[in-house]
């Protein structure tokens, strides 16, 4: 298993090991043991979702819920590729209000884990995207927040091509920013 671990504490962008011949391959796409042995031991996944976005620069988030549904979650590409993005949203860190991004794609399989204590979204950069990922809370929509994407003091560096705009919901176009969100983010450690 390939691994890289970042500046920012928690999130880990992995790659599991991948078998093949001429008939094609095979790989494990989760094993609790070899993720725990890196760091990632949730209690328990609860629920594995999937999403399909039909054209590219279609833009997802920032999404995160609040404790106790606060959600930690492992993210990979069924199909195209995206640039993943998580922002430390846990008041007391260090590296609070700090983004990182990684292009996740179908080809390569890798993967991002996203710990609770972060907001989550990504950037299709092909039409026809999938995305699977397992979740460690339900969904609960009193605990559901969004935070603005284009947010000046995260001053997220998005690979939209000038003078695109991204695809958003109404939900995501109206986030909003960090600062309007402080007082809610007390409960993440």
């Amino acid at each position: 298993m390939e691994i890289e671990r970042f500046a920012i504490s928690g999130p880990l962008h992995f790659t599991m090991p991948r078998f093949g011949d001429a008939r094609g391959y095979f790989t494990e796409t989760f094993n609790a043991e070899k993720l725990a042995r890196e760091g990632i031991a949730e209690p328990q996944w609860v629920q594995d979702n999937q999403s399909y976005s039909v054209e590219s620069y279609t833009l997802r988030g920032l999404h995160f819920q609040l404790p106790p549904f606060a959600q930690s979650k492992i993210v990979r590409v069924l199909a195209g590729r995206i640039f993943d993005v998580v922002v430390d949203i846990r008041p007391s860190s260090a590296t609070y209000a700090q983004w990182l991004g990684v292009e996740l794609t179908a080809e390569k399989q890798n993967q991002l884990y996203i710990p609770a204590g972060f907001a989550h979204g990504f950037l299709t950069l092909t039409p026809d995207v999938v995305i699977a990922y397992k979740v460690s809370a339900a969904y609960s929509r009193a605990h559901d927040r969004s935070l603005n994407w284009a947010d000046p003091a995260l001053a997220i560096r998005w690979p939209l091509p000038r003078d695109t705009s991204p695809k958003l919901s109404e939900k995501d176009e109206n986030a909003p920013m960090l600062s309007g969100l402080a007082g809610e983010l007390e409960d993440f450690l």
